[in-house]
This record gives C-alpha cells, structure tokens and sequence, in this order.
C-alpha cells in the first residue's frame, strides 16, 4: 500500500472519535461477552434498533454462563423481532464452546477466538479490538467504504475476496497504541460522516488524507456490483381458532429460514389451497375473515401474504395453544404483525 498520510491518519481519525463518538451502552465496558453481544445484533441491524434489545438481554443474560445455560426458545424470546435468528443461535453455540474450551474467558486471539460458532473474520476483529485493544482488523462495509475513499480502491466490493485487500490495508494503518478507537473510529466515520450516498466531507476529520475527496469523487466509491434477483412467495397465513379459543401454531424446522421459530399455518399459493388445508387438517370452517395482506423482505427473499382468521371446529392433534401460551412463543416479524392484527379485531 502506498499511502504517504498513516500517522497523520491515525491520529486525526482516534482523536475525533474520542471527542465525539455516540454514547451508545456497550461502549461503557471492555468485557469482550458484552461486546461479542453486541457486534452480533448490530449485524445489519440499525443502532437505534438494537440499543433496546442489548440492554434487555444483558438485564436477562449478565454473564457468558447465563446465556450459555438458557433454553433456547427463552433466548428466541429475546431475539424476537431483531431477525436473522441463526445469530442468537450461533452466540448460545459459541458461549457454551467458551464454557466448554476456554473456562468461561474469551479468547484473546484471533486462532482461538475465529473457532468459536459464528464468530468470523470481522467479529473476531471487533471483539480482538474493542475488547482486548489488539491490532486486528475488523472490516465490515462501513469499513470498506471509508477506505475505498480514502485510499482510491476500485475494487468491487459486493465480492468476497475483495474484503482481503481492506484486511491488509487496516492491518497497515491500524493503531497499535490505540486499536479500539481506531476501529471504532472508521465504523463511527462510516456510519456517520462517511455515508453511502452524499457524504459530508466538510465534516471529516480526514478529508486532507482521503485521495478520492482530494479528486473531487468521494460518490463515486465503492464500487459495488447489484445483487442477484430477489425471489418472491405468496402465502396464505391463517390463524386457526377452535370453539375452546385455542390456535393451531406450528414450529419452523431445525434448520433453514427462521429455524425453530413458531408460526401460524403458511399455505404456499402456488401448491395449494385454503380448502385443501382444511381438509388436510380435518377442519370444519365456521367463519372465515380477512386480516392483512403485507410483504416482508428478506435479504435474498420476499414473502407476500394474505393472512386470514378462520374459526372452525376440528377432532385433528396439533399444537393447539392458547393466546397465554402463544405470547411466551418466539414468533418472526410476519407473524407477530398478524398476531398483533388478530387481537385487533377479534375480540
């Protein structure tokens, strides 16, 4: 890397993020469980969001050996309505292999720490970095778009090899005296000041270092390739009662999307029909009503759903539950929105 402005970098970029970082609650500790927690919710998860959620979960799991000890569907519990769930699942994983491996410490280096379930390149950087000050890199895309700017890479960075050549260039740069507020400062300029569209180079703090302003191009990096096509479904999502005011609930499988979440029955539209179900299901349909029709979107992957409150009788087993046992379920967005919707309108 040929980049003449290292030390005056550094400096500039450690010194701003220690005058004005947000005062977000994880940034009050260096225990590396707490900041493993929350670099796992804020993985494309907004800041705002996550605050409630981190502070909930460290009032219920204080310490590594609470989550690691917790039931699984408790833990959802707590998970819901962050999404993308595999993450909690993963930090339970990874919190036992720490109970298991390491006596309850975390680890301190970048071999041991990357063995643990989910903890990949840019977590092991963040927990290696905030947590113990080491000099290790943690790239995620704010990363990569502060310094796409300011070292003119033209790399694409929608690939994945690419998050290598920002690997070493932070290696590079990286304070070694101050390695937490250095990498804390390039997430903080990114999502602050360095923004993906119209970014406020007037209020950098290394805008004399940064090669793509001094050009007069700073919008027009990174370079990033569009995704692949997004998949759509159309289900039919309905909320089955029986004359002793139970719902018929179902639970997501092991693995896959939302794995281990409980919802209400999702008809496929394309494979079959309201009727079909009810047969299936050997339900006798009283009284059928409309709640909200709504999409939710996926990352990779669209749901559109119709969703319906039937009233019916029916002599089938299921995991017919009441609205008490309902509420203790951990159930993705989707469905808590009809659940929500339900409550509304049948009384």
């Amino acid at each position: 890397m040929n980049y003449p402005y290292v030390t005056e970098f550094r400096q500039s970029l450690v010194e701003w993020f220690n005058a004005e970082k947000r005062n977000l609650p994880w940034r009050h500790t260096s225990d590396p469980y707490k900041i493993w927690v929350s670099e796992v919710m804020l993985q494309q998860t907004r800041v705002d969001t996550v605050i409630p959620y981190y502070n909930r979960f460290m009032e219920s799991f204080p310490t590594i050996e609470l989550l690691a000890e917790a039931p699984q569907e408790y833990l959802l519990k707590h998970w819901e309505g962050l999404g993308y769930y595999s993450r909690a699942r993963n930090l339970q994983a990874g919190a036992r292999e720490v109970i298991e491996n390491y006596g309850g410490i975390v680890p301190d280096n970048r071999h041991e720490i990357s063995k643990l379930k989910g903890v990949g390149p840019y977590t092991a950087g963040a927990i290696l970095s905030i947590a113990y000050n080491k000099p290790e890199h943690a790239v995620d895309g704010n990363v990569m778009r502060v310094l796409s700017r300011v070292l003119h890479i033209y790399d694409d960075i929608a690939i994945p090899k690419t998050k290598k050549i920002f690997e070493a260039a932070v290696e590079e740069l990286i304070d070694p005296a101050h390695a937490s507020a250095f990498n804390q400062g390039l997430m903080e300029l990114g999502a602050l000041i360095c923004t993906p569209t119209s970014p406020k180079c007037l209020l950098c703090p290394v805008r004399e270092y940064c090669l793509a302003f001094n050009e007069g191009e700073p919008e027009n990096l990174p370079v990033k390739s569009k995704k692949g096509k997004m998949k759509h479904l159309t289900y039919n999502v309905l909320v089955c009662e029986d004359d002793q005011g139970r719902f018929l609930m179902q639970q997501r499988p092991q693995e896959g999307l939302l794995a281990n979440l409980w919802q209400f029955p999702m008809i496929d539209t394309s494979l079959e029909s309201v009727e079909a179900f009810a047969k299936d299901y050997a339900l006798e349909i009283k009284a059928q009503q409309e709640l909200l029709t709504f999409k939710h979107v996926f990352s990779h992957l669209t749901w559109h759903l119709n969703s319906y409150y039937i009233r019916c009788d029916t002599t089938i087993m299921g995991d017919w539950l009441t609205k008490e046992q309902i509420e203790l379920l951990p159930m993705p967005v989707p469905m808590l929105k009809v659940w929500e919707e339900m409550k509304k309108q049948i009384k």
